[in-house]
């Protein structure tokens, strides 16, 4: 039997989108370069992930249904986890990582594009990246659906160590707030091949990440290359700035 396509985003997500595309124009030098256009149908973007609030901006690459594989602990979260939920965002839980790669394949398999951040967890630093893990590599030889690498990039020396308690287990990330956030988008790309040949997996993890490093350092460079921010977009940075050490302050 053919699974039911989703033909749209749900009301909750047109709206999250709207909010962080509004909240970017504002705080954030957000600039986005495709190489190609999109191709259509499902898409599997992968990306490297240099804060935890890539997850929400990956969205803006397409006004379609993006669903993102989320770790469980954020789904924990009271509140925040309905929401995630509802907005049918992929929970991978943390004793069994993979039901969320067969989440993912139903996902496209309805018509939704997917995204995965291949490292796993945030990258150490600026131009520094953690080893690519193989569930991008496994959903997209399983699927045969186009592969579309995103490189990012932001200026590290700006994120927040935040910390916080969840279901009794302390939990931190680094958060960032404002400032120039650049990605690149590249050619999407076909992997063919067997998802169980471990070593067809590892080759194909590692040319998805060498595709992201590129794209991130042209994310990089273009940034270093830029016209001067306007004035007004200045003077809000600088304000959420001050509002920051304030903040910091006082903890």
């Amino acid at each position: 039997m053919e699974r039911e396509h989703w033909t749209s985003p749900n009301r909750l997500y047109r709206l999250g989108w709207r909010l962080v595309r509004t909240y970017v124009s504002l705080l954030m030098e957000f600039d986005v370069h495709f190489q190609t256009p999109l191709p259509p149908g499902p898409k599997i973007f992968v990306a490297n992930h240099p804060s935890a609030i890539d997850p929400f901006l990956i969205h803006l690459l397409s006004q379609e249904e993006i669903n993102v594989l989320l770790t469980e602990k954020a789904f924990r979260v009271r509140g925040f986890g309905a929401f995630l939920r509802h907005v049918r965002e992929i929970c991978v839980p943390l004793e069994t990582p993979a039901e969320a790669l067969v989440e993912a394949q139903n996902r496209l398999e309805r018509g939704v594009s997917v995204a995965i951040f291949i490292e796993g967890h945030i990258s150490p630093g600026e131009n520094a990246f953690l080893p690519p893990r193989t569930g991008a590599a496994r959903l997209a030889l399983a699927t045969s659906v186009p592969v579309v690498p995103v490189g990012i990039y932001l200026r590290c020396d700006r994120r927040i160590n935040l910390r916080s308690r969840i279901s009794g287990d302390e939990s931190e990330a680094l958060w960032y707030f404002y400032g120039p956030y650049f990605m690149t988008v590249g050619a999407a790309i076909h992997w063919h091949g067997d998802p169980q040949d471990r070593s067809l997996v590892r080759k194909v993890s590692h040319q998805m990440m060498d595709q992201i490093k590129i794209l991130a350092w042209e994310s990089a460079a273009r940034f270093q290359s830029r016209p001067a921010c306007h004035p007004l977009k200045r003077l809000l940075l600088l304000i959420n700035g001050l509002i920051r050490k304030q903040v910091i302050s006082r903890l």
